[in-house]
C-alpha cells in the first residue's frame, strides 16, 4: 500500500515537475513575507494601516483552498501564454526587489496573476479570478492612510450618535465635532476609530460568504446583503464608541482598555462577523428571484 502511494507521488511530481518548481520558488520568495503579515495581524505588531488587512488571516487560506480544489480544471486547460502575463510578472519581480514595503507586498498578487496569464492564458486567469481577488484585497497597502482624511463626516456622525444615546441614559455629555466631553474627560472619535477597519473586514468576509453560498449569483441578494453589512458595521461601531465613552467618562479604565485594545474588542468583532451569517441566512430565506424559482422547479421536475 505504501509503495503504491509513493509511486503515485513520484508520478505526480514527474508529470507536473514545472508546477512543483514554481510552487517551491513562490514559497521561498513569499513565505517570509506572509509570516511577517500573520505575525503583525495576530500580535498587532504591524503598522496601523496594515492592521486594516487582518482579514487576510481568513482570506488567504481560503484563497489557497479554492486554488487547490481547482487544480484538475487548471491542468485540463491548454497551455496558452498571454503577453500580459509576462508584463505582470516582470513588474511584480521589480516590485519584489523594491526598498518600499508596500511595493513588495503588491508584488504578490501581481506575480500570481502574471503566472496565471503566462501559463494558461485568459482561461487560467478567469479560473483563478476569485482567489486572486481575495489575495489582492488582503494585501497590505496605504489605502487606509489615503482615505483617513475623508472620514471626518463619519467621525462626526458617530460622535453625535454616541452622545445622543448617552443623553438618553442621563449622562452629562457635550459633543463638539468629533470630541465627547464626559465628567471632565475627553473621548475622541479618531479616524482609526471610525469603524473603517471593521467595515473592511465585514465586506471581505461577506464576499467570502457570498461566494461560498452562491449568493453572488443573485444581484438582488448581493445588493441587500452588502447594504446590510454596511448598516450592521456602522451600527456596531456606534454602539462600541458609546460604550467606550461611557467607560472612559465613568473612570472604568480597565473596562475601557479591555474593549478598546484587549480581547474584548476581538470578541465584539467576532460577534459582529457572526451576525453576517445570520443576515445571509435571513436573506436566503426571504428573498428569491424569478430565475432562481424557475431553476428550483426545473430541478424538481428532472428529479
Amino acid at each position: 500500500m505504501e509503495s503504491k502511494q509513493s509511486l503515485s507521488l513520484s508520478n505526480e511530481f514527474r508529470y507536473h515537475a514545472a508546477e512543483w518548481a514554481i510552487a517551491i520558488l513562490l514559497t521561498l520568495m513569499y513565505a517570509p513575507l506572509l509570516l511577517h503579515w500573520y505575525d503583525g495581524w495576530l500580535y498587532k505588531s504591524i503598522s496601523i494601516e496594515h492592521e486594516y488587512f487582518s482579514h487576510g488571516l481568513l482570506g488567504l487560506p481560503f484563497a489557497g483552498y479554492l486554488a487547490w480544489t481547482r487544480r484538475d480544471c487548471w491542468r485540463s486547460l491548454p497551455d496558452a501564454a498571454h503577453p500580459a502575463g509576462l508584463v505582470l510578472l516582470a513588474v511584480g519581480i521589480l516590485l519584489y526587489f523594491s526598498p518600499l514595503d508596500d511595493l513588495v507586498n503588491l508584488s504578490l498578487p501581481m506575480v500570481l496573476g502574471g503566472l496565471c496569464l503566462w501559463l494558461k492564458g485568459v482561461g487560467g486567469f478567469r479560473l483563478q479570478a476569485f482567489p486572486l481577488i481575495l489575495v489582492l484585497l488582503a494585501t497590505p497597502n496605504e489605502l487606509p492612510y489615503l482615505i483617513a482624511p475623508y472620514t471626518l463626516p463619519l467621525q462626526r456622525f458617530i460622535a453625535g450618535m454616541a452622545g445622543f444615546i448617552l443623553w438618553q441614559f442621563g449622562m452629562d455629555v457635550t459633543v463638539n465635532q468629533i470630541y465627547l466631553y464626559v465628567n471632565d474627560r475627553i473621548v475622541e472619535v479618531a479616524p482609526y476609530c471610525a469603524g473603517l477597519k471593521m467595515l473592511f473586514t465585514s465586506l471581505y468576509v461577506g464576499l467570502m460568504l457570498a461566494y461560498w453560498t452562491g449568493t453572488w449569483r443573485s444581484r438582488l441578494k448581493m445588493v441587500t446583503f452588502f447594504s446590510g453589512i454596511v448598516a450592521i458595521s456602522v451600527t456596531a461601531n456606534i454602539i462600541r464608541n458609546t460604550v467606550l465613552t461611557y467607560f472612559h467618562g465613568s473612570r472604568q479604565d480597565a473596562a475601557f482598555d479591555w474593549l478598546h485594545e484587549g480581547w474584548g474588542g476581538d470578541l465584539y468583532s467576532a460577534l459582529m462577523l457572526g451576525s453576517l451569517v445570520v443576515l445571509l441566512r435571513v436573506i436566503d430565506d426571504r428573498l428569491s428571484e424569478p430565475g432562481e424559482m424557475a431553476d428550483d422547479s426545473t430541478t424538481e421536475l428532472r428529479s
